[in-house]
């Protein structure tokens, strides 16, 4: 059942101030009570940045640096692929669990994991696990960590040539972030200067770049490069990803999610002013002035094709609510940078309201931005028709299959974004490069992130199962790059084995990737759980979440094994690929949670 949708301009502006007005009271009081009551973070007590510095993994930086790494690592593309998907089933559910999601359990438990790998020399979640759980869970939680990783080196390279495809002007912006991040990084680890005079040059020169990357000779050299066979996108960036993860960060992984994050943030707040001036004036694309309406239906509850919105709307939206992603980063890259604990609560928990709130703007660019006017296009053709309001919403969410794919869904975004900043008096074009460039830079700082943890997984697993040649980081991080590169380099579903399809491996296991990230979230959860509980802490705050995202992800994965005539084992034509590892991270899921309660049971705490 459809149910109506209040139409007035100023409905789409309330919610985003509502959301951010939300966010703002949780991070001063709730994460405030949990960063000094819960986590009691000490100013004196010192990093492991510090304790253990080597200018490589472990540099002591300046919190706003350690905050552009750890927002541009756990953002990526998740918080706009999901709820661009996730609003299918109306805006008021996406809405909800974006907010209180993110608020109550996603910033809690990044707050947390970056706290307990601060509290333990820097390391990961996963080996941390072996020492407040057992050391069978220790092998079992990298094992998972390292498949969910595969998936996201599989997959991203995937997705930023995807992006480089539909938007060509993104690609001479993207790449010349990575000199610029160079230059930066090495001028201020030589001078030791502020940030204030690199911040504003670096961000002048980006957004130069987005106006003028695709003038002359730059347009036939964006084009050229956006008609790269995927594979050779792949290659392009696992190689670049393996050359970020082993340089010092200080090199190149801080100061370019840094400048990113300037981008990024910038952008969103461009975004949220063209809220602000479509509210107000509308927009005239040729078709009269349109003004800014909630275009889609409030609840959605059977859409055409979708899976029924519990549990998938929890798995469908995991970055901007809760992404087991984020205790790899938080614990992974994060701790091993801050240079004062109490830092912990403006990038822990801090960064993930601002996911939340940038999933938020990515809701309402889909259900009120795109009404603003989309072209009409059938059968691949644009008429010269303008689509507005609930007609262009229809366009793009008719059905699970239409709104399903990437494009669909990073156009979607796009799209209405892109209508939002031409609300401000933006050219078109420019509009549009922006937002491309907004998402290509996203996907790009979580690929090269995830080599670098994965790096640190396979060096642990490597101690874990006694290989030590694996322990060496460039062997480490060569074996995680040929893994998934190997993935990556096959056909997608179904297609043969022809050079221009190959490269979208990854697609044969990213079904799996939502629930296997929700689980990390929810095994993390334990780890934090009994950390605190050895440090005998309140905990009453974290079983409700530990719970759910235990559930969810074991219960979406049941459902796509054995419901329906596509289900993995059990559908029409079924696939064994995903069946077997569904399977096998179940097995893994009862397992690590076997061993919690063997441990609870017999500890005396």
């Amino acid at each position: 059942m459809v149910y109506p949708t209040p139409l007035f301009p100023m409905a789409t502006l309330l919610i985003a101030l509502g959301a951010f007005l939300a966010y703002f009271v949780a991070y001063h009081t709730y994460g405030k009570w949990l960063s000094q009551k819960i986590f009691q973070l000490d100013p004196e007590r010192t990093p492991p940045s510090r304790k253990l510095e080597d200018g490589h993994d472990f540099v002591p930086t300046h919190k706003s640096v350690v905050f552009g790494h750890h927002f541009t690592s756990i953002a990526g593309t998740g918080p706009i692929v999901g709820p661009a998907l996730a609003v299918i089933w109306g805006w008021v559910p996406a809405l909800l669990w974006v907010l209180f999601g993110s608020i109550f359990i996603g910033a809690v438990h990044d707050l947390g994991a970056l706290v307990v790998s601060l509290r333990n020399r820097g390391q990961t979640v996963g080996d941390i696990a072996g020492r407040v759980l057992s050391s069978r869970a220790r092998l079992l939680f990298l094992s998972v960590l390292f498949l969910a990783l595969t998936i996201v080196l599989a997959i991203f390279g995937l997705v930023i040539a995807a992006v480089f495809k539909a938007y060509p002007a993104a690609i001479f912006p993207c790449l010349i972030q990575i000199p610029l991040a160079v230059l930066i990084g090495s001028y201020l680890h030589r001078k030791g200067k502020g940030l204030l005079l690199p911040s504003l040059l670096s961000l002048a020169l980006m957004y130069l770049t987005v106006a003028f990357g695709d003038v002359g000779f730059l347009h036939s050299f964006n084009s050229t490069l956006a008609d790269w066979p995927v594979i050779v996108w792949v290659v392009l960036l696992l190689l670049y990803s393996y050359v970020a993860s082993v340089l010092p960060v200080w090199l190149l992984l801080q100061p370019r999610d840094y400048i990113n994050s300037l981008q990024l943030v910038s952008t969103l707040a461009l975004v949220v002013l063209g809220l602000f001036a479509a509210a107000f004036f509308g927009l005239d694309q040729g078709a009269g002035q349109q003004s800014l309406s909630l275009s889609a239906p409030a609840i959605r509850l059977n859409p055409e094709g979708a899976p029924f919105i519990f549990p998938f709307l929890f798995i469908t939206i995991a970055c901007g609510a809760i992404s087991g992603f984020h205790c790899l980063v938080s614990s992974g890259t994060s701790s091993k940078q801050l240079a004062n604990e109490r830092d912990a609560h403006f990038v822990g928990y801090g960064s993930m309201l601002t996911e939340g709130f940038l999933a938020t703007i990515v809701i309402l660019a889909c259900v009120a931005g795109l009404g603003l006017g989309i072209p009409e296009i059938i059968n691949q053709v644009p008429t010269g028709e303008l689509l507005v309001g609930e007609a262009a919403y229809q366009a793009r969410y008719a059905s699970w299959g239409s709104a399903a794919g990437l494009a669909a869904k990073v156009g979607a975004f796009v799209d209405g974004a892109a209508n939002l900043l031409k609300a401000l008096g933006l050219p078109a074009a420019f509009a549009v490069a922006v937002m491309g460039v907004f998402v290509a830079s996203f996907a790009a700082t979580t690929l090269d992130s995830a080599c670098r943890l994965q790096r640190y997984v396979v060096q642990e697993l490597a101690d874990q199962i006694h290989l030590p040649a694996l322990k060496n980081k460039h062997l480490a991080t060569v074996f995680a790059v040929l893994v998934a590169g190997i993935i990556a380099a096959v056909p997608g579903p179904g297609q043969s084995w022809e050079f221009a399809n190959l490269g979208k491996g990854g697609l044969l296991l990213w079904p799996l990737f939502g629930a296997t990230n929700q689980l990390l979230g929810g095994l993390a959860f334990l780890v934090i759980l009994f950390w605190l509980r050895q440090k005998q802490a309140p905990t009453w705050f974290l079983v409700p979440p530990a719970v759910l995202m235990l559930i969810l992800p074991g219960l979406a994965m049941a459902l796509n094994l054995f419901q329906g005539d596509a289900a993995w084992l059990t559908g029409v034509e079924p696939n064994y690929l995903l069946s077997t590892i569904a399977a096998a991270t179940m097995v893994l899921e009862v397992w690590i949670i076997a061993e919690g309660l063997k441990r609870w049971c017999a500890s005396n705490f």
